[in-house]
């Protein structure tokens, strides 16, 4: 069989990976034991992306945090679009971050700041769009100065918005 006739569909076709994912996002083998990853068609307000984003990243789950964003960028009006998808580059930097791929943390966080940085005069739905920026280029020139290894969990958690 191809790894295309292998693939999950769903009923329009496209590809939709079913397979169990650990707490970093890397696939599992069929049948393991996976952690909840978010369904396809979940919708979320702006404020319950964030919010829901903000736990998913304090519990070390920046794979699935991107999840929640990317879903947040795609059904996005589009003046916010690139807000979201630069928050979603963020959870993926900290994905490759927490993997071990520290070439591709500072490029991505690089990449995500860049993106964030467009919104620092009026930041939608209070997002702490100066501290992103901050925080995301600090971490991308730590990472490319010191690498991954001297870097605790805590490190790798950004606060998406400002204090309410």
């Amino acid at each position: 069989m191809s790894a295309a006739a292998d693939r999950d569909r769903d009923g329009a076709g496209r590809a939709r990976n079913a397979r169990p994912r650990d707490e970093l996002g890397r696939p599992l083998p069929r049948g393991a034991a996976g952690v909840p990853t978010t369904p396809d068609e979940l919708r979320l307000t702006p404020d319950e992306a964030l919010a829901q984003a903000q736990e998913l990243l304090a519990a070390g789950r920046a794979f699935h945090a991107h999840e929640v964003l990317e879903g947040a960028w795609k059904a996005a009006p589009e003046p916010e679009r690139e807000l979201w998808r630069g928050l979603a580059q963020l959870a993926v930097g900290l994905t490759h971050a927490r993997r071990g791929n520290a070439t591709g943390a500072a490029r991505l966080l690089t990449r995500a700041a860049d993106r964030i940085e467009e919104y620092a005069a009026a930041p939608p739905h209070e997002v702490a769009v100066t501290g992103l920026v901050a925080w995301s280029r600090a971490l991308a020139a730590r990472i490319g100065q010191d690498g991954l290894d001297r870097l605790g969990p805590d490190a790798l958690i950004p606060r998406l918005r400002d204090e309410r």
